[in-house]
C-alpha cells in the first residue's frame, strides 16, 4: 500500500522513507516556497516495510513524483501574499500589454511573457480588456474601476489591493486569485468560474454573484467576508 499524507501548513517539499533497520533518508528543497509539503511512504499487510522490493518502491516513487507535480501546479495564487514580488517592470509599454494579454498558459499561470499591471490605471475601460488571458499577471494596486473584463481569463494572478469597483466580470474564468484586500464593491461576477481565488478582508459590498461557479470549499471561505450584504449571500448559498 502507497500511503500519502499532505500537511498544507508547511514551507518546504519533503520526500522521506524508512526501513526497519532504522535507516532514514530525507531531502528537502528549501528553495521552494510552496505552501505544501509531501511525504511518502510504502508498507505491506499494514505495517511491514518494503523498502527492499524495487516495484514498491518504483510505485512508490512514481506516486511520490505524481503528487509533487500537482501541488506545484495547483498551489494557489502563482504568489503568496507573503512573498516578496518581483521589482516593477520599467518597460514603459507594460500596462498596454493588457490589451494584448497572454498567448498560452489560460490555465496553469503560464505565460509567454510576464504581465506586470501594477499601479496602472485601467478605468471605465470597456473594450480592451474583454475576453483577454492574463494569466499570472501583476495587479497589485492597479484600478479595474468600471472595466469591462468579461470573459477574461484570469489564473494564478496577484490582485492584492487592486480597485475593481463596479467592474464586469460575467462569463469569465477567474482562477486561483489572490484578492487580498482589494475593493470589489458593486463587481459583478454573474456565470463567473471562482475556483481557489482568495478574497481576505477584501471589500465585497453589493457585488453582484448571480449563478456563480464555485466549489464547496471556496464558498465557505467567501461567506466569512462579513462585507458581503444579505442579497448576495442569498445569490451564493451562503448559510
Amino acid at each position: 500500500m502507497v500511503t500519502l499524507s499532505i500537511p498544507l501548513q508547511q514551507r518546504a517539499f519533503s520526500f522521506a522513507n524508512s526501513s526497519t533497520k532504522q535507516k532514514h533518508a530525507s531531502s528537502t528543497l528549501q528553495d521552494l516556497h510552496f505552501p505544501t509539503q509531501i511525504r511518502c511512504s510504502s508498507t505491506r499487510n499494514g505495517s511491514e516495510s518494503v523498502e527492499n522490493l524495487s516495484h514498491f518502491k518504483e510505485l512508490r516513487n512514481v506516486a511520490c513524483g505524481i503528487l509533487a507535480v500537482w501541488a506545484v501546479t495547483a498551489a494557489s495564487p502563482v504568489i503568496a501574499a507573503n512573498q516578496r514580488l518581483p521589482p516593477l517592470s520599467n518597460d514603459p509599454d507594460r500596462c498596454e500589454r493588457a490589451f494584448v494579454g497572454n498567448t498560452i498558459g489560460q490555465a496553469n499561470g503560464v505565460y509567454d511573457k510576464p504581465l506586470d499591471l501594477r499601479f496602472c490605471d485601467y478605468t471605465n475601460e470597456k473594450s480592451n480588456l474583454k475576453g483577454k488571458s492574463l494569466a499570472a499577471a501583476l495587479m497589485s494596486d492597479a484600478k479595474f474601476d468600471g472595466a469591462d473584463m468579461s470573459e477574461v481569463v484570469m489564473s494564478k494572478a496577484y490582485a492584492v489591493g487592486a480597485s475593481f469597483k463596479g467592474t464586469d466580470f460575467t462569463n469569465a474564468v477567474i482562477d486561483r486569485v489572490n484578492f487580498g484586500k482589494a475593493n470589489l464593491q458593486g463587481a459583478v461576477f454573474r456565470n463567473t468560474v471562482l475556483s481557489g481565488s482568495t478574497f481576505e478582508e477584501a471589500q465585497l459590498q453589493d457585488v453582484d454573484f448571480e449563478d456563480t461557479i464555485i466549489g464547496y470549499i471556496d464558498l465557505q471561505k467567501l461567506c466569512v467576508n462579513k462585507t458581503i450584504n444579505d442579497e448576495s449571500r442569498a445569490n451564493l448559498g451562503c448559510r
